[in-house]
């Protein structure tokens, strides 16, 4: 039995969750989806991680997993709070003294994503095929009435960090996710931390589209099997 910790992305709440959290209880696991302070303009980076790590009961068996912007408040978290595996699901990779809002030219995002929107032919402004094209309507009619205001302030700190933590690290890709595509996230993956990312099936919001797959492929990654 294992603790998940969610970290949730940008102007999201803890609600994205919810079906993933009641999949991995139904098998006997322990989960927290902690509600970041994410319209407070006086909250960065640190204080995301505090809420993160207060959040955290059992380090020793915790697997923390963020998602999308959550990649740069995840190794905040297990610098101070030893974890047991850090997931990264379809998120972003910081470098140290990068800032958030920097991210994207530094890893040449907009021409990935013009050149994904071409595959898809997706007009640029049609949010709703970028993030929802595989999320059941009424779930996605749902989710639109949990987006929170986001604060810029973490976007233009720094990341702090001199090197990524000693957590083992797992980068769980997308390979549908139309908003951080998935070519793009290989090659990015493989520059930032050397790895060879997982795979699975699913767009940007798999948590909505395909939880009780992305539980199964948390589990097999944790080494936590459910309680029998």
């Amino acid at each position: 039995m294992a603790e998940y910790v969610f970290i949730p992305g940008a102007g999201s709440d803890s609600w994205y969750w919810h079906l993933v959290d009641g999949e991995l209880r139904s098998r006997g696991h322990r989960v927290a989806t902690p509600d970041l302070p994410c319209d407070d303009d006086a909250a960065g980076l640190f204080e995301y991680a505090d809420t993160v790590a207060a959040a955290i009961d059992d380090p020793a068996g915790t697997v923390l997993v963020a998602h999308s912007f959550g990649g740069f408040t995840a190794p905040l978290v297990c610098q101070c709070v030893p974890v047991q595996r850090l997931v990264l699901l379809s998120a972003m990779i910081p470098q140290p003294g990068e800032a958030p809002g920097d991210w994207w030219t530094n890893t040449g995002y907009e021409q990935a994503r013009r050149e994904q929107d071409e595959r898809d032919s997706r007009h640029p402004d049609d949010e709703d095929a970028l993030f929802f094209h595989d999320v059941p309507a009424e779930l996605a009619t749902e989710a639109r009435t949990h987006s929170r205001t986001q604060s810029t302030t973490p976007f233009t700190q720094s990341w702090p960090l001199s090197t990524w933590p000693a957590t083992p690290t797992t980068f769980l890709l997308c390979r549908h996710d139309r908003f951080l595509p998935a070519a793009f996230m290989r090659r990015v993956v493989a520059q930032r931390l050397r790895i060879v990312p997982d795979e699975i099936d699913g767009g940007h919001m798999i948590a909505l589209s395909r939880p009780r797959q992305l539980a199964d492929r948390l589990e097999a990654i944790s080494g936590f099997p459910a309680r029998s």
